[in-house]
């Protein structure tokens, strides 16, 4: 039943649409306050995202957690003022009971991973702009604090619970729903918070939860206040926390304006990114141009064009094509990377942002390009790139090759101005960090210094398919001869296995130099929820998450696997 199901999501329901605006909000309220912004959960229950069940105590699904991404993403441009966002709740005594449980036993297997991986995606992103943007965040939980709601406070860079003798922090999947906390609990309790393992054993094996004084003396909490100080020292930590940022305190933000998107059964079209989905093949092509018009290098002029400046809007469209096609587009399996376009203005533009990299709007730039990165190295979709003519993979849409798992280059030796070429830029040595803190090119080759010396010393040539093959930064150089037949082998082959191993494959190798706590949420904890959450102890008729809330009891198959 579950491929049956799983197809339903994609072809049943409207697509998923990402895009939303504060005006369309149903489930926060927000608020500023000079350098403090504050994020109030406010979830309308009857408001979900599918039909079926109610988002009752603050519980969430995708629906809620697009409105988060959208408010931190205006945050950050549009409030360059803010240097401290406040998570807190406008119900009383519960600040959020985590993911919709009833959502979770009606979704198909692939509902949830998705649900998860972009939940995940979202609160390492609070981490990253606290780590790179100088935006930190507090939360203010004053209520109950459970599963998800407490995951969403592990992001953050404090945790404060209200000590009223009830509001308690806990993950109780694993013995409430046969699962585990399926976005970053577990490694966060461990690698972030730092509590004793055979503490966090109890924690996670405790339905009710820990509160007060002990929440704190195990870690799990920074700080717990009473009810008629709460609100009072929320707000003083708050702004010591912004006394100690370094973004801008009296300029304008940029507006996020619409994106320009067409949706259609073939595919995605955006101004500099068009998505073209071959159903039958189960493929998709992501052409990513470069810009049309030579780009300002004056911050000034940049700040005048906004939203329209071409790494900006060529980063939200590019985020938003990989959302639509890993939600709406399941069967797609394979995405052809392709890039079109002047190579030389992507490199200037590549030269304004290494020189401008302090300001807060090309920071915040810069930092929305490497999340989107970022979402293709952990993207559950074989990635091939190929460098054709007319091809640019320069500098940063080179990233874009780097994190394929191959790439195909067209070698025209005999024709030079058709031939297409690869070149690099300072930014392609750090400044797109993957989640394993390396640069694609660190990790491409292991670390080692000489082969990374060797390509840093190209930057500012453009390489030939031979010169690319010789310093190991494509797959291949094929003529034109063999081209669209060795292609065609490449991705028919490719079209012909099993899906779930190529998955699991593709993970296993695009991160294996280094492990950081960001690909242990990836890695580790999410390959044994994807297990998990097709078990029958889980999702079984009689497994744990499918009989919450019934009146019966779980029954599990007792082997221990």
């Amino acid at each position: 039943m579950e491929p049956a199901a799983a197809k339903a999501d994609a072809t049943t329901f409207p697509k998923v649409d990402y895009q939303t605006h504060p005006d369309l909000y149903k489930h926060y309220k927000v608020s500023y306050d000079g350098a403090v912004a504050t994020l109030k959960i406010d979830i309308d229950e009857d408001a979900g995202i599918r039909p079926g069940y109610k988002l009752k105590l603050n519980s969430y699904d995708l629906g809620v957690d697009i409105e988060l991404y959208d408010a931190i993403q205006r945050i950050r441009f549009e409030h360059p003022e803010v240097r401290t966002v406040v998570l807190t709740s406008a119900k009383d005594r519960v600040f959020c009971s985590g993911a919709n449980i009833f959502m979770l036993g009606k979704s198909s297997h692939a509902w949830k991973v998705n649900f998860c991986k972009f939940t995940n995606e979202t609160r390492n992103g609070l981490e990253d702009s606290s780590r790179h943007s100088g935006l930190k965040f507090i939360a203010a939980c004053n209520g109950t604090t459970a599963g998800g709601g407490y995951e969403v406070a592990l992001a953050c860079d404090e945790i404060v619970l209200i000590d009223d003798s009830s509001s308690a922090v806990s993950l109780p999947e694993v013995p409430l729903l046969g699962v585990l906390p399926g976005t970053g609990g577990l490694t966060r309790v461990t690698d972030k918070r730092k509590v004793r393992h055979d503490l966090a054993d109890i924690f996670c094996t405790t339905t009710e939860g820990v509160r007060g004084q002990r929440a704190k003396e195990w870690r799990l909490v920074d700080e717990v206040v009473k009810p008629k100080e709460f609100a009072a020292y929320i707000q003083r930590r708050a702004f010591e926390l912004a006394s100690q940022s370094d973004r801008p305190k009296n300029s304008k933000g940029v507006t996020l304006t619409p994106l320009k998107r067409t949706i259609e059964d073939s595919g995605y079209r955006y101004e500099f990114v068009d998505v073209q989905i071959e159903s039958g093949a189960r493929q998709a092509t992501l052409t990513v141009k470069a810009p049309t018009e030579v780009q300002p290098a004056d911050i000034s002029a940049i700040l005048a064009l906004g939203a329209d400046w071409w790494p900006l809007q060529m980063s939200r469209e590019l985020d938003d094509a990989i959302l639509m096609l890993r939600t709406n587009n399941l069967d797609v399996g394979i995405w052809l990377l392709t890039t079109a376009g002047d190579a030389d203005r992507v490199l200037a533009v590549d030269a304004t942002l290494a020189t401008l990299k302090d300001h807060w709007f090309v920071r915040e730039t810069i930092g929305l390009l490497r999340r989107t990165l970022a979402r293709l190295d952990v993207s559950s979709r074989t990635l091939i790139a190929l460098v054709e003519s007319g091809s640019c993979f320069a500098g940063t849409l080179l990233e874009l090759a780097l994190a394929a798992d191959r790439t195909y280059m067209l070698d025209l030796p005999d024709q030079p101005t058709a031939a297409p070429q690869l070149a690099l830029s300072e930014l392609n040595f750090g400044t797109y960090p993957r989640v394993d803190g390396l640069s694609r090119i660190e990790s491409r080759f292991y670390r080692e210094s000489d082969p990374i010396a060797k390509v840093r010393a190209a930057i500012g040539r453009k390489l030939s398919a031979k010169e690319a093959s010789a310093l190991g930064l494509i797959t291949a150089a094929l003529d034109d001869i063999d081209w669209h037949d060795e292609i065609r082998m490449v991705l028919e082959e490719r079209a012909s296995m099993s899906p779930d191993a190529l998955t699991g494959m593709e993970a296993n190798l695009r991160f294996g130099v280094t492990e950081t706590m960001e690909t242990r949420v990836f890695g580790r904890l999410s390959a044994w929820q994807n297990w998990i959450f097709i078990r029958p102890n889980a999702v079984g008729e009689a497994g744990a998450l499918k009989v919450f809330g019934t009146g019966n009891k779980a029954k599990f198959n007792w082997e221990r696997i």
